[in-house]
């Protein structure tokens, strides 16, 4: 049974062979993998059948993103951002380095008006791309058998509350929501309108060869949401219905991403189309995953998959191995059975994870996730 066949059966609640596996990892650990095994990306990834494999995209052709004396520099929106280097050091004693795109500058901080909203000059286009290339990367990956998905990077990711933050800001496009309501929704717009145009662009250049699309927006904090769900419905859900809407149009099934305590917001994404919620960051507010499976996830009428589970704030960084081993065996013996299940961490495992903790996880996959 190869990756799209095992990986479906999984998505249409059966079960296949064994749990389809997907394995998020920052950079800075697979530059910690490559320096001390010498092994690259993909033959790490082959090694451990990794069924899920993500696509570059679009290659940006767009106007030059403009560099500041400060070091920072323009991201897609006209964001500025400058790189941070956190230097760390696992509980094995290995030192390791993560580069992360920090915030400077939210350039529409200062915006009083709907019109100040629309006269803003780096609004994106789909044109900035050429989606050329896109239809190559996804026959690469389904001529190996495996899953095609396309996520995007950190800062152009299909979403529409994260790059409102970033335009406006966190707190000033939380507290427009309830005070400048005509703000939220000119910004709010902008972002669907650029998403939806490169999403088809992007699906239609799959030509029928990409399998999943990964949105991605936080709406949770650790301890509750970051929205009512009242709020998410009024600001968010009809955007959210008109992504999954697109991607079901192209015969594409829609994971999304989001972190944190997002429990009272699953109907109102499960109702707009959702196929499967990823992060279940086990430490946020509502996350159990045996309380999610038996609400969302094994209900004969509406079920939820699900992708994660195994934290990357606690059990991989500073656990032992059989704490990884033992979070493994609870997301699967919680998450596996019927199907809709696909394992893999909360989010990015960082390089504050020691390798021996990696090598459990992937241990644990193939001790627990067999259905045989």
């Amino acid at each position: 049974m190869d990756s799209r066949e095992r990986t479906f059966l999984a998505l249409n609640f059966e079960q296949p062979d064994r749990v389809p596996l997907d394995l998020w990892i920052s950079s800075g650990l697979w530059n910690k993998l490559a320096q001390q095994r010498g092994v690259s990306k993909e033959t790490f990834l082959d090694a451990h059948d990794v069924d899920l494999r993500y696509i570059a995209g679009p290659r940006y052709v767009g106007p030059p993103q403009r560099s500041f004396a400060d070091g920072s520099r323009e991201d897609l929106w006209g964001v500025r951002r400058r790189t941070v280097e956190l230097h760390v050091r696992d509980s094995a004693g290995c030192d390791a380095t993560e580069r992360y795109q920090e915030l400077s500058e939210s350039p529409l901080a200062a915006a009083t008006t709907v019109e100040d909203i629309d006269a803003y000059d780096h609004w994106p286009s789909a044109d900035w791309f050429d989606y050329e290339c896109v239809a190559e990367q996804c026959s690469a990956i389904q001529t190996q058998g495996r899953v095609a998905v396309f996520m995007g990077d950190r800062l152009n990711r299909i979403a529409q509350l994260k790059p409102a933050m970033y335009l406006r800001g966190i707190e000033h496009i939380l507290l427009d929501m309830s005070l400048n309501p005509d703000i939220a929704r000119a910004i709010l717009r902008h972002v669907r309108e650029f998403y939806l145009a490169y999403a088809e662009r992007i699906y239609a250049a799959a030509s029928g060869r990409l399998d999943l699309v990964l949105t991605g927006d936080d709406f949770g904090a650790q301890n509750a949401p970051l929205l009512s769900p009242a709020m998410w419905t009024d600001y968010l859900a009809t955007g959210f219905s008109d992504y999954v809407t697109l991607a079901h149009n192209y015969g594409l099934r829609v994971m999304h991403h989001t972190c944190g305590s997002v429990r009272p917001l699953i109907p109102a994404m499960m109702r707009r189309g959702l196929d499967v919620l990823q992060s279940l960051q086990p430490e946020a507010n509502g996350m159990d995953p045996y309380e999610l499976k038996a609400a969302f996830g094994d209900q004969p009428d509406a079920r939820l998959a699900f992708q994660g589970g195994v934290s990357i704030q606690r059990t991989m960084p500073f656990g032992s191995t059989a704490d990884v081993r033992a979070a493994v065996r609870r997301c699967i013996d919680a998450l596996a059975p019927g199907g809709g299940y696909i394992l893999g961490a909360a989010h990015n495992i960082q390089a504050d994870a020691p390798l021996a903790n990696l090598d459990a996880l992937l241990a644990a996959h193939r001790e627990f996730g067999s259905y045989r």
